[in-house]
C-alpha cells in the first residue's frame, strides 16, 4: 500500500471520522458559547488530561489480569488483549467509539459538574478528543509501514513497538513518553528483560493469579 493509501486508511476509518466530527462540533460549540483565553487554557488542560488518562487506563485497566467473568474477558480482549496477540491487525488498532465516546463524555460531564461552566466544558472536551485523535494517529503510525521524519517520533514509535514485542510492563505511553518518564516505566531497552507473555496478556493474568 502506498503512502496515500495509508493516509486514506486512517482518515477514512469509521471511528476516526466519527471522532473528527465530534471534535469539529465541540470546537464550534466552544466558539459559539464564548471563546476566551480560558477556553484555550482548558483546551490545553484537556490535552494533558487525556495523556494521563491514556497512560493510567492502558497500564491499570487494559493490562488487568484475565478476569474470570466471560463477558468482561471478551470486553478486554476486544479493547486490548487481542491487540497484543496480533499487534498489526487494523481491526484491533483503533479504540471503538462505543468505548471512547462514553468515557470522554463522562470526563466532560464531571468537569461540568465541578465548574458549572458550559463554555469551558466544551473547550475541555475538545482537548480530550483532539488528543485522542493524536493518540490514534501515533498508534496507527507505530503499527503501519510509515516512518516518522523526526528522530524523536522515530524513537517514540520504537518505544511502542518494544511494549508489544519485548515487555508489556513498560512504555505504556503512545501519544507521548512524558507520563512513562514520570511514573518510571520509560526504560532503556537494554535494562528490560524480554517477557514471555508480551503477546499473550491472558496468560500473564493466569500466571499472576497462580
Amino acid at each position: 500500500m502506498g503512502k496515500k493509501g495509508l493516509y486514506r486508511e486512517y482518515f477514512l476509518h469509521t471511528d476516526i471520522m466519527i471522532m473528527t466530527v465530534v471534535l469539529i462540533g465541540l470546537c464550534g460549540l466552544a466558539v459559539y458559547e464564548r471563546l476566551t483565553f480560558y477556553s484555550l487554557l482548558f483546551f490545553l488542560i484537556g490535552l494533558i488530561g487525556f495523556m494521563f488518562s491514556e497512560y493510567l487506563t492502558h497500564r491499570f485497566f487494559f493490562h488487568l489480569k484475565a478476569p474470570k467473568n466471560p463477558l468482561f474477558l471478551k470486553f478486554l480482549k476486544r479493547l486490548h488483549y487481542d491487540h497484543h496477540t496480533d499487534p498489526h491487525d487494523l481491526k484491533l488498532l483503533f479504540l471503538p467509539v462505543w468505548y471512547s465516546l462514553p468515557n470522554l463524555g463522562a470526563f466532560a460531564l464531571l468537569f461540568y459538574l465541578v465548574t458549572g461552566m458550559i463554555d469551558l466544558t466544551f473547550a475541555f472536551a475538545a482537548g480530550l478528543v483532539a488528543m485522542l485523535l493524536v493518540y490514534e494517529w501515533k498508534h496507527y503510525v507505530a503499527h503501519r509501514p510509515i516512518q516518522p521524519k523526526s528522530k524523536f517520533w522515530k524513537w517514540n514509535k520504537r518505544m511502542h513497538l518494544l511494549h508489544h514485542f519485548k515487555n508489556e510492563n513498560y512504555w505504556y505511553g503512545v501519544s507521548t513518553p512524558l507520563v512513562d518518564a514520570l511514573f518510571g516505566t520509560l526504560k532503556d531497552e537494554k535494562d528490560v528483560p524480554t517477557s514471555d507473555t508480551v503477546k499473550n496478556l491472558e496468560k500473564r493474568g493466569q500466571t499472576l493469579s497462580s
